[in-house]
C-alpha cells in the first residue's frame, strides 16, 4: 500500500528574515549619521569602513559596537592626531598657525596727511618740513623759523604751529624723539662751547615745551643731540646748511619703538 505523504508545514515567519534585513541597514545607516558628526575626519573614516568590513563579513554588531566605544571614549579628550589606517600613510599634521602680528599703534601716513593740510603755509613758506621715514613721521622746524641764531630758545611767534602739531600727536600712541642738528659751522659762544651744546639744547627746550603747555607725558619722549653729524643737505651752501640747522620731532613707527628701551614703570 504506498505510503501517503503529509502536506509540509508552511513557514510563516519568512517575513522575520526581510525585517532583519531592514533593521541592519537603517542601524548602519544611523551609525554612519552618527559618524558624519564627528568633527574628526579620520574617526568617521573609520566608523564608514567598520560599516563596509562588517556588512560583507557580517559582523556589523561587534564592529559598531567597538568603533562606538571608542568614540565615547575619546569624546571628552583634546583632539589629537589620528593613527594612520592599515596599509594608508597617516595625513601630515596641520601646519601651525602663525601669531598674530600686533598693528602698529597708529596711521602715522594720515597723520602726514593731516598736518600737511593743517601746516600748508609754514610748509609753503619752508618754516616746516615733513616726510615719512622707515623709523617714523619725521617733522622738521626750521631754526630760521623757530630759533634765534645760536640760541636755544623757542620763538613765541612759532608756538601756533607747534600747537597744531601737538594736538595731531597727543591722540597718538606712539613714542617720540626729539633731535638737535645744526650745520658743520663750529659755535663757541658765552653758552654753548659746542654744536653739540647747542642741538643738544635746542632738542630739550622744545622736549619741555612741549610737555609743560601741551601736556604731552615726558615718559613718552626723549632727545638727542646730533650737533653736524646728520645733515639733511649740503653744507657746501647757505640755503644747505639752513636746512641743516632744526629740530626733528620724530613720532617714532612700530618698527622703530621695538628697538626702543622699555619706559621706566610708574611709580
Amino acid at each position: 500500500m504506498p505510503r501517503k505523504h503529509s502536506a509540509g508545514h508552511e513557514n510563516h515567519e519568512r517575513w522575520l528574515v526581510s525585517y532583519a534585513d531592514f533593521i541592519t541597514l537603517l542601524f548602519a545607516f544611523f551609525v554612519v549619521m552618527f559618524a558624519s558628526t564627528q568633527s574628526d575626519k579620520q574617526k568617521a573614516k573609520q566608523v564608514s569602513e567598520s560599516v563596509r568590513e562588517a556588512l560583507e563579513h557580517g559582523e556589523l554588531s561587534a564592529a559598531i559596537a567597538n568603533v562606538i566605544a571608542h568614540a565615547r571614549h575619546d569624546n571628552g579628550k583634546p583632539a589629537g592626531p589620528a593613527p594612520a589606517a592599515a596599509g594608508l600613510a597617516a595625513e601630515p599634521p596641520p601646519p601651525p598657525v602663525p601669531a598674530a602680528r600686533p598693528a602698529p599703534p597708529a596711521d602715522l601716513a594720515r597723520s602726514l596727511a593731516t598736518l600737511e593740510k593743517a601746516l600748508a603755509l609754514e610748509l609753503a613758506a619752508g618754516k616746516l618740513g615733513m616726510k615719512l621715514e622707515r623709523r617714523g613721521l619725521v617733522i622738521s622746524f626750521r631754526e630760521s623759523a623757530f630759533f634765534a641764531s645760536g640760541d636755544d630758545a623757542v620763538s613765541p611767534p612759532s608756538v601756533p604751529a607747534i600747537a597744531k602739531i601737538a594736538a595731531e600727536v597727543r591722540r597718538l600712541p606712539n613714542p617720540l624723539r626729539i633731535e638737535g642738528h645744526t650745520d658743520s659751522v663750529p659755535i663757541h659762544n658765552s653758552r654753548f662751547r659746542s654744536n653739540w651744546e647747542l642741538s643738544a639744547a635746542r632738542a630739550i627746550a622744545m622736549m619741555e615745551l612741549l610737555h609743560e603747555r601741551f601736556e604731552i607725558p615726558s615718559a613718552r619722549m626723549s632727545v638727542g643731540g646730533y650737533a653736524e653729524n646728520a645733515p639733511t643737505d649740503t653744507n657746501e651752501t647757505s640755503e644747505g646748511r639752513a636746512h641743516n640747522r632744526r629740530v626733528d620731532l620724530v613720532v617714532l613707527s612700530a618698527e622703530a619703538e621695538l628697538n626702543e628701551p622699555n619706559a621706566a614703570p610708574p611709580r
